[in-house]
Order: structure tokens, then sequence, then C-alpha cells
């Protein structure tokens, strides 16, 4: 089958409507320093607590799991500060952070936690794919607290590999511990509006943590530190307001190692930081289905400024768990690149999810090569049309992009019930593009100034 297929009658390039639309987006990047304006990073009493005053041995062999929640807890009773890691290799189960604590890991100093999963119990209150459950908690979690932060220039190592939490993802010889009984259970029982405190799960169900999770969270900081290795996606703050990652690096290519993961969060900035994922670098979220809908907080105000995405299935991705829909994302000045990055920007929903993807405004950014779509939109990701919430996606505008080699430019496949509607691509530069767009129910497609050359086909082809 050709791509021909995809080019429906249902796309309409209407430049009128999309002088209208272009109209809506200079708008909406009007309404950006406000959102800027809110965003403020915590700041913290000038009271150190070193982790050693506390017992902490920087060996690479001592548990310091005592040490750190000492430190922890002294600096939270004193009225807050930083809680300072030194120069050295620090070993320890999961950290708590409570309101007014700054965990700063000092240059040359790395926290590698403790591959054991008994070190993550017990069970926390979280969200795992978008349902709510208690489950192992995260490497480093923090449940309503105000002000905190893990700041400086050291390594947090989550350790995860191919025999340590990867391979709950499942095993292709077939081992036990693998997480699918589970996760089917969890997505029934979010189906079924089981109370969230009768989700158990934990030891004996293969749930992976997340590396940190802060949950109902105000005022939240990670600045500069660099994580390496999760069990399972990096960074991955639910239901919090006035988050802030500056100049990190996450670097992490297991099985669902997603980058950045903003989940039902109003007011998040993401700056200067560097993504080389397993998965999407960065995916905004709003609640998986029925429970998604149950809580029903969006994502909103989401700003990501001049990051580099490397690997990864999605540079910039929203969903798919979008429930509770997802609103107001600015995206400037990136770069992404690599021949193992499949998209650029990505939107990936179904009848299952529901939930509205609305003004989302990217602009000024370059791509050097994506494996599969610079743009895509896609509503039949996983359950399809199997459903009966059918998503909306809208206003959507792509400006001043470029990108030197890819499969596809632009990819919209929707639903003829509920077609993609206002999508905007000024001024785009699409190089060396394998096949022709696939567009597939989109309704008021603007697409002014730009530039596409085909890649050249090799002989016989």
């Amino acid at each position: 089958m050709t791509n021909n297929y995809f080019v429906k009658t249902a796309v309409y390039i209407l430049c009128v409507i999309g002088a209208s639309s272009r109209l809506c987006a200079q708008e909406g990047w009007n309404r950006l320093p406000q959102v800027l304006q809110r965003i403020t990073s915590p700041e913290f009493p000038h009271h150190d607590f070193d982790i050693t005053r506390y017992g902490a041995i920087g060996d690479g062999q001592t548990d310091c799991s005592f040490a750190f929640r000492k430190a922890i807890e002294t600096c939270n009773a004193q009225g807050g500060g930083r809680v300072v890691v030194p120069k050295g290799t620090f070993i320890t189960g999961a950290l708590h952070l409570r309101s007014n604590v700054n965990l700063y890991v000092s240059k040359d100093a790395v926290i590698q936690f403790i591959v054991d999963p008994k070190k993550y119990l017990p069970v926390v209150f979280c969200r795992w794919e978008g349902v709510e459950c208690m489950n192992y908690s995260p490497l480093i979690y923090a449940f309503e607290q105000e002000n905190i932060a893990i700041t400086g220039e050291g390594i947090l190592d989550g350790q995860a590999d191919d025999e340590h939490w990867w391979k709950w993802r499942g095993r292709k010889d077939g081992g036990k511990d693998c997480q699918n009984e589970a996760r089917n259970k969890l997505f029934e029982m979010g189906e079924n509006n089981v109370p969230v405190t009768d989700r158990i799960f934990g030891e004996g169900s293969y749930l992976r943590p997340n590396f940190f999770e802060p949950y109902r969270c105000k005022n939240v900081l990670v600045r500069g530190v660099t994580f390496v290795n999760s069990p399972m996606w990096f960074l991955h703050p639910v239901l919090c307001k006035n988050v802030s990652f500056l100049n990190v690096t996450i670097d992490g290519l297991g099985p669902n190692n997603d980058g950045i993961d903003p989940e039902s969060c109003t007011d998040v900035l993401v700056k200067n930081c560097f993504l080389n994922n397993g998965d999407d670098c960065l995916a905004i979220k709003s609640g998986r289905n029925n429970d998604g809908r149950r809580v029903n907080i969006p994502c909103e105000n989401i700003v990501i400024q001049g990051c580099t995405m490397k690997n990864g299935h999605g540079g910039v991705s929203i969903g798919s768990e979008i429930s509770g829909s997802v609103r107001n994302v600015y995206i400037e000045d990136c770069t992404m690149d690599s021949p193992n990055l499949d998209r650029a920007l990505r939107i990936k929903t179904n009848a299952k999810r529901g939930g509205v993807v609305e003004k989302v405004y990217l602009r000024n950014s370059k791509v050097g090569q994506v494996a599969e779509a610079v743009i895509k939109v896609d509503f039949y990701y996983e359950e399809g049309e199997t459903g009966h919430f059918n998503p909306v996606v809208r206003d959507i505008e792509v400006k001043n992009l470029e990108c030197d080699k890819s499969r596809f430019a632009v990819w919209i496949r929707a639903f003829e019930k509920s077609p993609a509607t206002n999508i905007t691509i000024e001024n785009c530069s699409f190089q060396h593009v394998e096949e022709k767009n696939v567009l597939d129910n989109v309704r008021n497609l603007s697409m002014v100034g730009i530039k596409m050359s085909m890649a050249a086909k090799p002989a016989g082809k």
C-alpha cells in the first residue's frame, strides 16, 4: 500500500483559516512571559547538613541509607537548607525528601542506588503509567511537600541494567520476573474504580519504580546534576505546581527510560537540559483512561527551552496517558538529532484515553535527523478506535523548524469522527525526506512557506 492512500479528501489546506490559526498561535506565545513569571526556583536557608556528619562513608560499599535519612530529617526539622553529598561514592536505598530540603550533590560526588528491590519498601502512593496505586517507592520520592530540590554537579546513578530492574519489562527467555500480569491487574483496577489504597503492588509484582517522583508537591527544582540508568522513567513530577528542571543531564537507554515526564502538573520549565533516552526524551501526561478521568487534572503551561535531545522514541511527546488533557505547551530553541530518535514532536492517543490536546507551539528549533516523522499525530496508538472517548487534538503550530533528514515530514492519522483540527506548519524546511506526507482526517491544515526536498531513491527502486 502506498502512502498516497493516506492523503484523503478529509485534508483541507485553507489559507484564510490558516491566517486565523497563526493569529491564535501568536496570542499563545504572548502568554508565555506570564507563565515564566510564575515559575520561580525555591530558595533555601544557608545551612548545610553534610551526610558524613550522620555516618555516611563515600567508599562505594557502605550502605548510607540511614545517614541520608537522618540528614534529611534534621534539615527539615531545623527549618531547611542543603543536605550536602561531598566528594565520594555513596550507596543508598530510597530517599524521601521533605519540605525546605535541597539535596546538594557536589562535584565528584556520586549517589548509587542499591538494586535490591526490598530497599524501596514499604510501598508508597504513586502513579504508574498513568494509574494511581501503592507501589515500590521511587528512588527519590516526596509526597505533599513544598520547596524541595536536587542540585549540584554530581551524579545520581540508578544502577539499572539488563539484570537489575530492566528485565522486569519482559525477558526474551520468558523469565517469570515480568511486569505484565501486575500491569494488566493495575489497569483493570483503575477501570473498576478500586480504591487506590487497595491497589497494593510492590514485592512480587515487578512494577519498576521511577527515579524521582514528587507527588502533589509545590516549588520543585532540579538543577545541574546528572541522572543515569533509571529502573523506568527518570523525572516524573505528578500533580505538582511550579517545577523547574535546569541544566540537567539525563542518560539512560533502558526500556521505558523516559527522560522528563510531567504528569497533571501546572507551570513547568525544562531549560537547557540534555536528554539521551531509551524511550521518550520528554513526555507530557495527565493520567490513563478511567483513572485519569477520575483525577481529571490537566497538564498545562509546560515550557521547554534550549534543550538537546539525542536517542529516544520522541523528542517531545504528548501522551499517551492524557485522559486529563494537555494544554499550553511551549517548545523553542531546541536541538534534536540522532538516527535513533524516532520523532521530533509526537502526539499519541486513542479512543480509550480521550482527553484534549490543545495549544501546542513549537518554534525556532533544529532537527538533524529522525528515523520516522518530524511531526507525528497518531490517534491509533495501542488501542486505537476501540473505546468510547474520542480524543481531541487542535491548535498545534510548528514554526521555523529545520530538519535535514527523515522518513516523513508530517504524519497525521486522526479519526473521521474526530479529526485533528487547526494545524499550522509555517516557514519550515524538510530536507532529504524519503516518503510523502501522511495526512488522514485533518481539518483546517495550513502549510505556509514550506521547503521540502525528497531523498534520492537508490537505483532500481
